[in-house]
């Protein structure tokens, strides 16, 4: 990982210290506006190295979106693969690492698989800070012809290497910037309750909990704060370490099926979830929640657990109303619509086993409840 302000100029060495002759930028057609895309290939080219470009990234990557980029790897002969933008590019360019290398269809390597096979290797650079995409193992695609929104878990999708420079994400808006906080949050959060938790993730998961927990509502206040990005970008990297190390639970189980089927963006439907779903969970494991309180900044060190619980979920709530978070109904999502995907919703929470880590694993009535219980 290169950290810190700026990092991003480091890139070509980089790519000269990975190997790399012929690596192909994974990006939307955003960020080609931005001038990020061509310092990374003035860096490139400085080096000796031959670099090119896929702009073909979407919001919310689907298998049909891949196909271009598989040609486009193919096309260059790519040796690495640089995803560059938010969590969508960073799981697009993993996909497209192991979609290159193995062949198939991406259904063919969704969850519970576990992916350990060869991959062309990815660089990650995040321009948001929450997805932690750039340290996970996971990537998150769209089944174009179900509208599942898969869980594709292994190694094989581990970045080899990230570039973690907060002064890419000093230009996010407001509400881009509160939902991948809440992502993050949710990430820390959900490492450090799930069944899987263990010492390693917990030490990330209560730093990025920590962090968050001082800068979030600063940052969305005043976006220019370097400070609060910089101390953003990092605990988004923490929290994605946690999770990759623990794995996520009843928040991401849910919240994906939201964004397959209302389009809703992935940090915005895990906070629509957040506090109702933290609220079902808590009675099973009082304990981890009320570390999670403390670190946040709402329970004292010697509150009882009970107390420090029930002050997380109350600002969890808090969070949602001070960074305008809409609901399901809020948001736009007509209510015969919503009343309709839920059965399908609670199967495919469920199916994708993110539910299995929860301290409270919900059967698939208690998840169509919660569904009904956060519409309003």
């Amino acid at each position: 990982m290169k950290v810190g302000g700026g990092a991003i100029s480091r890139i070509g060495a980089l790519v000269a210290e990975l190997g790399s002759t012929r690596p192909l930028v994974v990006t939307d057609s955003f960020m080609l506006t931005t001038g990020h895309v061509d310092r990374i290939l003035a860096a490139i080219e400085q080096g000796g190295h031959d670099g090119a470009v896929f702009a073909g990234v979407v919001p919310d990557p689907t298998t049909d979106s891949l196909n271009s980029g598989v040609d486009a790897v193919t096309a260059h002969g790519a040796d690495l693969i640089i995803g560059l933008g938010g969590g969508s590019a960073i799981d697009t360019a993993k996909a497209l690492g192991i979609l290159s290398r193995q062949g198939g269809q991406m259904r063919d390597f969704k969850a519970p698989r576990n992916n350990d096979g060869p991959a062309v290797p990815v660089v990650a650079i995040p321009t948001t800070a929450g997805s932690g995409s750039e340290a996970t193992q996971f990537s998150i695609i769209s089944d174009s012809e179900t509208q599942e929104k898969m869980l594709c878990a292994g190694i094989s999708f581990l970045p080899q290497a990230a570039v973690i420079d907060y002064e890419l994400t000093l230009s996010m808006p407001a509400r881009l910037t509160a939902d991948t906080g809440i992502d993050a949050l949710t990430h820390a959060i959900e490492a450090y309750v799930s069944r899987k938790a263990n010492p390693f993730s917990d030490g990330f998961a209560m730093a990025a909990i920590r962090t968050i927990g001082a800068n979030l509502r600063q940052v969305y206040a005043d976006g220019s704060d370097k400070k609060a990005r910089g101390e953003m970008m990092l605990a988004a990297t923490q929290a994605g370490i946690a999770f990759s190390n623990s794995s996520v639970a009843l928040v991401h189980g849910m919240s994906r099926p939201i964004g397959a089927h209302f389009h809703v963006a992935h940090g915005l439907a895990n906070a629509m979830l957040f506090p109702a779903v933290t609220q079902f969970s808590v009675s099973a494991a009082e304990q981890r929640y009320a570390d999670c309180a403390r670190a946040l900044g709402v329970a004292a060190s010697n509150s009882s657990d009970s107390y420090a619980a029930e002050a997380l979920v109350e600002e969890l709530r808090a969070l949602n109303r001070d960074l305008q978070v809409p609901t399901p109904q809020t948001f736009g999502i007509d209510r015969t619509a919503w009343d309709e995907k839920v059965p399908l919703m609670a199967e495919q929470a469920l199916a994708s086993g993110s539910p299995g880590n929860n301290p409270l694993v919900p059967d698939v009535e208690q998840i169509q409840d919660l569904y009904a219980e956060i519409y309003a």
